[in-house]
C-alpha cells in the first residue's frame, strides 16, 4: 500500500517547492532535559478572633501589549505517540504556547498540544521553572484545550469586546521553535471568516492574518495593541505569508464546557484526516489516546485508522469534516458504529463507542505498511 502523507510531511514538500500549504505549527519536538522542582508543603493558619480582616487580592488583568508575557505561558507535553512516516515515538517531548484566562491559573491551548500527554509541565512568561497542570477538557474538532496549572494568583488575558474586522492590528504571542524567550510578530487581520476545514481540526470559521506564526506557536494567544484576546493561533502557511487564529466567538462557544471538566465533539484521540486516492482508502489516522475516552475504552490505539463512523466513510475530501459533523450531531454518551484498519497488522476491526470493544472483522488484502 501506498504511503499516507500526513499534512506535516506534505506541507514541508510543498513549502519547498514554493506551493502554499496549511498546516498545524504543532509542538516544537525537543529532547532537552527538563528538572521538575520538589514540592514545599504549605500549610494556611486562621486567623485569631482580634486578626483584621486579610485583603481582597488583586486581579492582575494583563492591559497593555508591554505585559502579555506575563500572562503566555510555553507548554511542554511529554507522551508516547505513533507517527506514520516514524512509527512508534516513546517518551518525546514537544512545545507549544498558551495563555491564563482565570488567576486561578486557568488557560488555553490547542488540543493538538496536549491530548495524549502523559505529563505536562508549563512555564509561565518563559521564566522560572517549570509548573506542573492537568488538563480539564478538549475539543478535537474546534482544536481546542483547558488546562489547570498548579497554585493561583497569575496575571491573566481578557478577550477582546470589541469589533472584529479587516485591517485590525494584531500580534502573535507565543514560544515559537521551542525557544524559552518569549516571542511577539505583529500583523494585520486581513479575513474575519475564513473556512476552519482542516486536516487536523474542523472549525466554522478562522481569522486569517499575517502576525508570523511558526511551530510552536500553537495555542497562544493573537492579541489586540491593548493585549486583549482575539484568538487563538492554531495554523500557517509559510510559503504564502497566510496565518491562522480560531476566533474569540468560536472559541468562547466550547471554553465553558472544557473549564467545567467536559471533553466536547471529541471521543478522546489525537487524529488527522489522510487519504490515498490510489488505494481507495481514507480515515482519521490516530497518534494517541487519553486514557479513560470513549476511544481509549473502545481499545483504540495509536496507529488506528478510522476509516467509517456511523457507517460513513471519514476523511474522503481529506478533511474532518464529516467526522467532526457525527461528532456535533450526536451526544456524547451516545453509542456509535466504528470501524478501523489497524495499520501495522493491516486488520479490520469493528465496535461500538460507549459500548463494545473493537473486534477484527477481517484482514486488509493488501500490507499496510509502506
Amino acid at each position: 500500500m501506498k504511503l499516507f502523507v500526513l499534512a506535516s510531511v506534505l506541507a514541508l514538500l510543498l513549502t519547498a517547492c514554493g506551493a502554499a500549504a496549511t498546516v498545524p505549527p504543532a509542538m516544537t519536538p525537543t529532547t532537552t532535559p527538563t528538572s521538575i522542582p520538589t514540592p514545599v508543603p504549605t500549610a494556611t493558619l486562621a486567623p485569631s478572633p482580634t486578626s483584621a480582616p486579610a485583603p481582597t487580592p488583586t486581579r492582575d488583568i494583563i492591559s497593555s501589549l508591554k505585559e502579555v508575557r506575563r500572562a503566555t505561558i510555553q507548554i511542554e507535553a511529554e507522551g508516547s505517540f505513533v507517527d506514520l512516516e516514524l512509527g512508534q515515538q516513546l517518551n518525546r517531548r514537544g512545545r507549544g504556547s498558551g495563555f491564563i484566562i482565570d488567576p486561578s491559573g486557568i488557560a488555553v491551548t490547542n488540543n493538538h498540544v496536549v491530548t495524549g500527554a502523559a505529563i505536562l509541565r508549563v512555564w509561565i512568561g518563559g521564566e522560572g521553572g517549570p509548573h506542573n497542570a492537568k488538563i480539564l477538557g478538549v475539543s478535537e474538532c474546534s482544536d481546542l484545550a483547558v488546562i489547570d496549572i498548579d497554585g493561583d494568583g497569575y496575571p491573566f488575558l481578557e478577550w477582546f469586546d470589541g469589533e472584529i474586522y479587516a485591517g485590525i492590528d494584531v500580534f502573535t504571542a507565543g514560544f515559537p521553535l521551542g525557544d524559552p524567550e518569549f516571542t511577539l510578530t505583529k500583523g494585520v487581520v486581513s479575513k474575519t471568516r475564513t473556512s476552519g476545514e482542516t486536516n487536523w481540526a474542523s472549525v466554522d470559521f478562522v481569522i486569517e492574518h499575517d502576525a508570523t506564526i511558526n511551530p510552536g506557536n500553537s495555542g497562544g494567544p493573537l492579541v489586540t495593541p491593548e493585549g486583549k484576546v482575539v484568538g487563538v493561533n492554531y495554523a500557517g502557511s509559510s510559503g504564502t505569508g497566510q496565518f491562522f487564529a480560531i476566533s474569540r466567538e468560536e472559541a468562547l462557544k466550547v471554553i465553558d464546557q472544557l473549564r467545567a471538566g467536559d471533553d466536547v465533539n471529541s471521543i478522546g484521540v489525537n487524529g488527522t484526516a489522510v487519504r490515498n486516492v490510489d488505494e481507495g482508502l481514507s480515515g482519521i489516522w490516530v497518534a494517541s489516546v487519553k486514557s479513560g475516552s470513549p476511544a481509549s475504552n473502545a481499545k483504540l490505539t495509536g496507529g488506528d485508522i478510522i476509516t467509517k463512523l456511523e457507517g460513513l466513510v471519514l476523511a474522503t475530501d481529506g478533511t474532518k469534516a464529516d467526522y467532526c459533523d457525527i461528532l456535533r450531531t450526536h451526544h456524547p454518551e451516545d453509542v456509535l458504529k466504528i470501524e478501523v484498519l489497524r495499520f501495522a497488522t493491516g486488520e479490520v476491526l469493528e465496535g461500538k463507542l460507549n459500548s463494545y470493544e473493537l473486534r477484527p472483522i477481517s484482514k486488509q488484502p493488501t500490507d499496510p505498511k509502506p
